[in-house]
């Protein structure tokens, strides 16, 4: 790790007084067909993006589920998700872990990133990002059953974002 990674670290330390700061996915209100509606990032999370050098709109591969990372295709769950960063974005190097939230409830899942880990064994810090593909790639497939989500590919796209909609 650099020394303005060591530097971008220790700042993590102040701005982070303890692990769960971040909105609790608990929180967020669904729409009538199980979709999570909008929500504002958390301030600590704007906070801490600024720090990382995490800006609104970058973007990087991501394994979707780090336990069948790899696969031809994927099978989600509503609920907690565990994600692996394949490529560096903003000062976050992979094979970084994300952490969020799954809603199967729509034609496609909503995933919503709301923590990082980027030192083994170390508090997560909170972050706001989401999983996307474009052109309905991230659709379910229609053998997909209530509360799952199969789908074609084990990747999407992470994108940074400071309000999730």
């Amino acid at each position: 790790m650099t020394s303005r990674r060591y530097v971008l670290v220790a700042w993590m330390g102040l701005l982070v007084l303890h692990p769960g700061c971040a909105t609790t996915p608990g929180d967020v209100r669904l729409r009538a067909d199980g979709t999570p509606m909008s929500e504002k990032c958390p301030e600590k999370s704007l906070e801490v993006m600024r720090y990382l050098q995490l800006y609104v709109g970058e973007a990087a591969w991501v394994q979707l589920d780090a336990n069948q990372s790899r696969a031809e295709s994927i099978t989600l769950y509503d609920g907690p998700i565990e994600s692996v960063l394949d490529e560096d974005i903003g000062t976050l190097e992979s094979p970084l872990r994300l952490y969020g939230r799954v809603w199967t409830g729509g034609a496609q899942p909503v995933i919503r990133y709301y923590e990082a880990q980027f030192l083994k064994g170390k508090d997560r810090v909170p972050i706001c990002a989401v999983a996307r593909l474009g052109f309905g790639q991230l659709r379910k497939r229609p053998e997909s059953k209530p509360g799952t989500a199969i789908l074609n590919s084990p990747r999407a796209g992470v994108y940074i974002v400071d309000e999730f909609r």
